[in-house]
């Protein structure tokens, strides 16, 4: 369910009013069947008007009833992408731009390649790798031809030790290296490859760091990147849920707890409504507009919310509750800011009410005071009659 702008009831209600000068012109003049010229106000009776056969025929009536209505609150925010899987992919080392593998739009897993760029940096770490991979052999084999030459007691025993510490400080440089290109995204397989052909490759593959959908491409071949340089050369993110950042009146926010449903619509869906749920609360409120930043996880696993979407959120404060109700047509804001209800037990003299009006769901408006369950009311057409008491036959 929504609610209504009370603003907006009244726009409706003015524009309604426009219409009803027609109407009067029909109830005051050219009704068939002898019917009276015009409708007066009932005499002896304030705040009534009495109607002939015509004139109720244009109007609705309908047995006032109750009507369940949700308790719920209702503010006006945008959609953006959830940060915590929004990731600006950028190169962690300079270079340039070898060739791009996505276009914005999309879909993309963890692990897939969106660029490759010619790295110097990585081209070192390779010539360090390889240069340490000689000396680990070199270091080897001299410790080979020590521990011969010292089991045939052909060696000193500190010549054989310092060919063991040699081979030791080889295997750990080499260790280290192997460790600094890893740190590249390069595989074992890709490391011992380097080492078995002696041949540097400087191609660095950047993979996305989220399943998700590009959003933003700025990378093309050719283009130097830096790391932390704005703006990224790619951006992800899982669009399958968004984040609504709603600004909420600060007199609701002691309904508000984490983890509580909201429900979000956008005008460009119609009526189609997507769930969610509050994850943060603002610790502030704005001085200038006291409202509180309300944050809302909202699902979407269809994709059809776009980022900056304006939305309009509803949030269930209670179980629903069960009161009269009256059909928006049929409730009148008068001239003095009261509302009305035309009620009638005769179907001939309808005689005013001045009623208190509560929520506004759907199309109904629900009545706090005024009118009971069972009573005969004006359901469409109430200003009608508003008119014609105040100044329908000209004498009111």
């Amino acid at each position: 369910m929504r609610t209504a702008p009370r603003a907006w009831h009244g726009i409706a209600i003015s524009a309604v009013g426009v219409v009803s000068v027609a109407v009067l012109l029909l109830f005051g003049a050219g009704c068939s069947g002898g019917a009276t010229a015009s409708s007066a106000a009932a005499p002896g009776v304030p705040d009534s008007v009495e109607l002939n056969a015509s004139q109720v025929a244009a109007v609705k009536l309908a047995p006032i009833a109750t009507r369940r209505f949700a308790l719920q609150r209702a503010a006006v925010g945008t959609l953006d992408f959830d940060e915590d899987v929004a990731v600006q992919v950028f190169s962690p080392y300079p270079g340039r731009i070898l060739q791009t593998f996505a276009e914005v739009g999309d879909d993309v897993r963890r692990g897939k390649t969106l660029y490759t760029i010619d790295s110097p940096d990585l081209l070192q770490a390779e010539s360090t790798l390889i240069a340490a991979a000689g000396v680990a052999d070199l270091t080897a084999a001299a410790l080979k031809r020590a521990k011969e030459l010292f089991d045939t007691q052909s060696l000193a025993q500190k010549d054989y030790q310092q060919a063991v510490s040699d081979q030791m400080t080889a295997e750990g440089a080499l260790q280290a290296a192997r460790d600094a290109i890893r740190i590249f995204g390069k595989s074992d397989h890709q490391i011992d490859a380097i080492i078995e052909r002696r041949k540097v490759d400087p191609t660095l593959v950047i993979p996305s760091p989220v399943s998700g959908r590009i959003t933003a491409r700025f990378a093309q071949p050719g283009l130097l990147v830096q790391p932390g340089n704005t703006p990224a050369p790619y951006a992800v993110a899982d669009v399958s849920t968004l984040w609504m950042l709603a600004s909420v009146a600060e007199s609701d926010v002691a309904a508000l707890r984490i983890g509580q449903p909201v429900s979000v619509t956008v005008m460009a869906l119609g009526d189609r409504e997507f769930k969610g749920s509050i994850q943060t609360i603002g610790a502030t409120v704005d001085p200038s507009t006291h409202t509180v930043t309300v944050r809302s996880e909202i699902h979407d696993p269809e994709h059809a919310l776009r980022p900056g979407m304006m939305a309009n959120f509803l949030l269930q404060t209670g179980d629903p509750v069960d009161s009269v109700a009256v059909p928006a047509n049929g409730v009148v804001r008068e001239g003095d800011g009261t509302m009305s209800v035309w009620v009638t037990t005769d179907r001939r003299r309808f005689l005013r009410r001045t009623v208190k009006i509560g929520l506004q769901q759907d199309g109904f408006d629900q009545i706090e005071a005024g009118v009971v369950p069972g009573e005969l009311a004006v359901v469409d057409g109430a200003i009608l009659l508003s008119n014609l008491l105040f100044g329908g036959d000209g004498d009111n």
